[in-house]
């Protein structure tokens, strides 16, 4: 039996995998599964949504795929407010000493 190697993730794949931008897409990426987790409860189709949010349905079906990068976060953010979602931004003094200040979405 041979040892499995493996390497502990930074908890941004984006990052592990060298994505330009990795902060960001990242944040993409939880805002848009918040997008995907709301249609989903709410039983929309695509063509729906894309009504709700002024886009065309086959801009959600990238979205939704991972293609988002044509989206910024200020237009994904509106996406979650045309939704009918509070949006709540909290800028705070960072606290902590042995990591950097950071983005988070909840």
């Amino acid at each position: 039996m041979s040892k499995r190697v493996y390497e502990t993730g930074s908890g941004n794949v984006f990052k592990d995998i060298g994505v330009p931008s990795a902060e960001e897409h990242l944040i993409k990426a939880h805002l848009v599964f918040k997008i995907d987790t709301i249609m989903k409860s709410r039983r929309l189709k695509q063509v729906e949504a894309a009504d709700l949010l002024g886009i065309r349905q086959p801009d959600i079906s990238k979205m939704l795929r991972g293609e988002f990068r044509q989206f910024s976060v200020e237009r994904l953010l509106r996406f979650l407010v045309a939704l009918n979602q509070d949006v709540e931004i909290i800028v705070k003094p960072h606290r902590g000493k042995n990591s950097a200040p950071s983005l988070h979405v909840s």
